[in-house]
């Protein structure tokens, strides 16, 4: 059905992003790609529904089959309309305002009629019991909802191959749940299912074959049961991510609360946090030097909106925020915070690499050179950054909040696009930093890096009203 052959691709000049690459996916199989970050996963999904190189221009050789089809003969047209793709951050692929418009978005764009349109979209709301999707505006859903709706639409055009790239890295377990059930009633409908994923454990129950992506090609290969006996040693290696999360589950369980405490360095005492309306309790606790922070809650709690709040970027409805039992106005907090953001592309504004890691700061606590190696950025200084994959982007803005030397951190999902080995390096350097007194705030879902790196968590459903 997918058909590789000895292909290879780089962008510019570029070193190849895949090289002599071989694959075979079969009709109704459910394949998983995994591999480090920057390894080309999202490339060959981008081969397979026509963007490279037809939309993304670049160097791709090599035979291409994609249902019967010759890569090199058909354009993006011919493509299109014969698969569905769901990306990392659905606000990258919405938009209409409605969910009802949304929904029906793509298949009015490939010329199928309303009344077939208005009756696919029923069908499918009813099969995946979505109905509180409808009649909504899109910026009122949680980021879970957001996942689902885009999943959703790409399947209103019946396309045979549905691709999802890393679609689980910002959602809670509740819609990684919906996700998950989702896939499953579409494979047994016998679609073809393309995943590219970091988050490995929540795969185990429908993926058939997981291919390793090394140095631009497939370096190895296991059914479901052969993965599911790997040694998770073995896996750390390759950089993957664990496959079972029974101990990193256990291990969150005995992470301290986090409390408030008088006379900590900065605290929140009687927080309200929210726009119009507060979004949960008021909120009481504190942050001590050199504590790595995780708050903990289901989308749409206002994990951000409580990030937002503690950088100064957003004004609290009522309490206080206090700095060294001094009350901090947003203007005082926003010089001693930095965020890296959920979406980075709101954060690079440079030329290149190396330009973006001292953007802003007027003394370079260390060598760049160090922090980018560790980040695996080190050959890409003189690169773009608009140009680097979503994890490389990730690991940039950490470098620069690294580089920044300012007392708080807070991380908005720092980790979603990282695979083990990268999850590490940064785990590695918020040691090094909580050594410096810094204190680190991470808004996350990821719970293998709440397991293993922090010192205590504040779980927010305990204030939901």
């Amino acid at each position: 059905m997918i058909s590789f052959n000895n292909v290879s691709l780089s962008f510019q000049d570029q070193s190849a992003i895949l090289t002599d690459l071989s694959l075979n996916i079969k009709e109704g199989e459910c394949v998983l790609i995994c591999g480090q970050s920057g390894s080309g996963k999202s490339s060959i999904t981008r081969i397979i529904n026509g963007v490279i190189p037809d939309y993304i221009e670049g160097k791709l050789s090599g035979s291409v089959q994609i249902l019967g089809l010759d890569k090199k003969t058909v354009s993006i047209n011919d493509l299109v309309p014969l698969s569905g793709s769901v990306f990392q951050n659905p606000k990258t692929q919405h938009f209409a305002t409605e969910t009802n418009h949304e929904l029906s978005l793509v298949s009015e764009n490939l010329g199928i009629s309303p009344v077939t349109i208005h009756d696919r979209i029923d069908k499918l709301i009813d099969q995946f019991n979505a109905h509180s999707l409808l009649n909504r505006s899109i910026f009122n859903l949680s980021g879970g909802e957001k996942q689902q709706l885009a999943f959703l639409s790409t399947l209103v055009h019946h396309p045979k191959i549905i691709i999802l790239d890393e679609v689980t890295a910002n959602l809670d377990q509740n819609a990684i749940h919906k996700i998950s059930a989702m896939i499953e009633i579409l494979k047994e409908a016998g679609n073809t299912i393309i995943l590219t994923e970091h988050r490995l454990a929540w795969s185990l129950p429908f993926v058939d074959r997981y291919l390793l992506l090394e140095n631009g090609s497939i370096s190895k290969e296991w059914s479901n049961e052969e993965f599911q006996q790997l040694d998770v040693d073995l896996l750390h290696e390759l950089g993957l991510r664990t496959h079972h999360l029974s101990r990193i589950k256990e291990k969150i369980k005995n992470i301290p609360q986090a409390t408030f405490q008088s006379g900590a360095p900065l605290s929140v005492h009687n927080l309200s946090i929210g726009y119009d309306a507060p979004l949960m309790d008021p909120l009481n606790f504190s942050f001590q030097s050199g504590k790595i922070v995780g708050i903990l809650g289901k989308n749409g709690i206002g994990k951000t909106t409580l990030s937002h709040t503690l950088a100064g970027l957003l004004k609290p409805l009522s309490g206080n925020i206090l700095w060294q039992g001094e009350q901090q106005t947003p203007h005082d907090l926003m010089n001693k915070t930095f965020m890296v953001m959920q979406d980075t592309n709101y954060q690079l504004f440079t030329e290149s690499v190396q330009e973006e890691i001292e953007f802003g700061i007027d003394t370079i606590a260390t060598d760049s050179d160090d922090i980018l190696k560790v980040m695996k950025l080190n050959n890409k200084k003189e690169q773009h950054p608009m140009t680097l994959s979503g994890g490389e982007k990730q690991r940039l803005v950490i470098a620069s909040a690294i580089q920044s030397q300012k007392p708080i951190i807070i991380y908005d999902e720092p980790t979603s696009g990282l695979d083990y080995y990268h999850m590490q390096a940064f785990g590695n350097q918020m040691k090094c930093l909580a050594q410096k007194g810094v204190i680190q705030i991470i808004i996350t879902h990821d719970e293998e890096l709440v397991a293993h790196f922090c010192d205590q968590i504040i779980q927010l459903n305990q204030f939901i009203r």
